[in-house]
């Protein structure tokens, strides 16, 4: 099937055959669907923390901060593509009715694009606008009418103005403030020095960046350390990765044969973001806070998310240092206190909510001991979850694992077969959604870093539609990087207020109350 090409091609992309074989099998065989035991609700997997413990669980994680290394991990190698997709849907339609402007913002599908110039000086960007208009001896209307809206498309979209349409969200100004406006970038910088400054006053951020935008970041970065740090007293200390090509997965035809170009070369695509697992695997850390580059507040708002993001770190110190205990316990040669034993599975069940496989009763104690010590031995994450009030995505759920467990997991819906009306109604039951907003600890109780590669579930993966150059082709998502690649984890969830979810998904999201000044 693969030529002497094709094999010089997989070595160039750090791709093992056995690798696209096991690509291809999946197409050929799809992936099976997830089995939702029931969702996770409060005080039945997700877990409320009271206004008194909130200041205590910070306060533990503030201790333990003299022991331990601490970065923020951001991916932030997406493009701001579908970010501007209802301007560049209204450039081309406007473009081709340039004598009935006014009337076609008239239209319903339209609506967004009235909005965004209605309120256009409420954007971060707007006086960069100004500033380009100025520089060409013209004036910004405040309220642009007729075939000026198609310039003021043109200025903020493409190459001959600020391009911002090419942008990837992180370089994109999100908030206004007297001294100038900030990148949702700058927002992550000045969102860690709260929670995430180490013991010697570093912040420590990992980056995820397109090998095309390194630069920008880089740029933008250098022009902004300097001021943050004098006014937070820290120093920043930025890592960047880029998604491995290893990572990307092979395309096919309708057939499952692989999708060649019209040059014979096998075309691979990106692997979705749970590629970086292999990125997150690297960074030398005790703790990892996870959080999406366009999740971001002024700082009027700043408050809450900082507040949450210590109490969810101080949790996972607490929950740590527990299972660590029990470890020590386990690994004890001539250990066999059965009350102990009792103990470790109460809180496996009761805690971490992993449930036995049918049967565990029968098990002799060597074989307890043994199933006790693989399920705390692994990777954990606390994950904050908000109540669901209609975003996409995912949500927690107890679901079963392919060793006869049931466990927390976070589920997307593509890994739901929806024909089975019990799976339909159990999904549909989720009060909680998925923000993106976890805290891990990568370390065993010995201080050795796990290899979070040996805990992801290769079946989770999804198939997609795609198309290139007019064909239909297949797509392959590896597991997500909060879904399958971590299912293999022990799992907390806890409820956090829904003011620390601010994400901006389109445009116009801006121009929401929560990402403008506060009056």
């Amino acid at each position: 099937m693969f030529s002497e090409k094709d094999r010089s091609q997989f070595a160039e992309k750090g791709i093992e055959l056995t690798e696209i074989e096991g690509q291809l099998n999946s197409f050929r065989k799809g992936f099976p669907p997830l089995s939702i035991y029931k969702p996770a609700l409060l005080q039945d997997g997700i877990t409320a923390v009271s206004d008194s413990d909130l200041n205590s669980f910070a306060d533990r994680y503030k201790e333990a901060l003299s022991g331990v290394r601490v970065v923020k991990f951001v991916p932030a190698s997406g493009a701001a593509t579908r970010m501007f997709k209802s301007l560049y849907e209204c450039y081309q339609y406007l473009k081709s009715n340039p004598d009935n402007i006014e009337k076609c913002l008239d239209k319903k599908e339209l609506q967004p694009v009235k909005q965004f110039f209605d309120r256009l000086k409420y954007f971060a960007f707007y006086q960069d606008l100004e500033e380009l208009y100025r520089t060409r001896n013209e004036e910004l209307e405040d309220e642009p009418s007729g075939k000026t809206k198609i310039d003021v498309l043109e200025d903020v979209l493409f190459d001959k103005g600020l391009a911002i349409g090419s942008l990837p969200k992180g370089l994109i100004k999100f908030h206004n403030y007297p001294d100038g406006a900030r990148t949702s970038l700058e927002e992550h910088m000045v969102e860690g020095a709260g929670y995430a400054r180490n013991r010697d006053d570093s912040v420590s951020i990992h980056l995820t960046v397109s090998p095309e935008h390194m630069d920008g970041f880089r740029a933008r970065v250098e022009a902004t350390r300097h001021r943050y740090e004098k006014e937070f007293g820290v120093s920043f200390n930025m890592e960047y990765s880029v998604q491995k090509p290893a990572t990307d997965t092979i395309a096919v035809d309708l057939n499952n044969q692989p999708f060649r170009d019209n040059e014979g070369s096998i075309l691979f695509r990106p692997g979705g973001h749970g590629a970086l697992l292999e990125n997150l695997n690297e960074i030398d850390a005790d703790i990892i806070f996870i959080k999406n580059i366009d999740n971001v507040v002024p700082d009027w708002l700043k408050d809450a998310t900082i507040l949450y993001k210590k109490v969810l770190a101080g949790i996972l110190i607490e929950y740590q240092q527990r299972i660590f205990s029990y470890l020590e316990h386990l690994n004890k040669q001539e250990f066999d206190d059965e009350n102990v034993m009792d103990e470790i599975g109460s809180f496996l069940e009761r805690e971490l909510c992993v449930m036995p496989p049918i049967g565990m009763e029968h098990l002799s104690s060597i074989e307890k001991k043994e199933y006790f010590h693989n399920k705390l031995n692994r990777p954990l994450r606390v994950c904050g979850m908000v109540r669901n009030e209609g975003e996409p995505g995912g949500g927690p759920f107890w679901a079963r694992n392919a060793d006869g467990t049931v466990s927390l997991q976070i589920v997307e819906s593509s890994q739901i077969n929806f024909s089975a009306p019990d799976q339909k109604k159990k999904f549909e039951q989720a009060t909680h959604f998925n923000p993106v907003d976890l805290v891990c600890g990568v370390r065993d109780h010995r201080g050795e870093k796990f290899n979070l590669l040996h805990f992801r579930d290769p079946k989770t993966g999804f198939i997609s539609k795609k198309s290139k150059d007019g064909r239909d082709l297949k797509a392959l998502e590896l597991p997500g990087l909060w879904n399958g690649a971590m299912s293999d984890w022990n799992t907390l969830f806890v409820e956090v207020p829904i003011e620390t979810f601010n994400p901006v998904k389109t445009i116009n999201d801006l121009l929401r109350p929560q990402h403008q000044q506060e009056l």
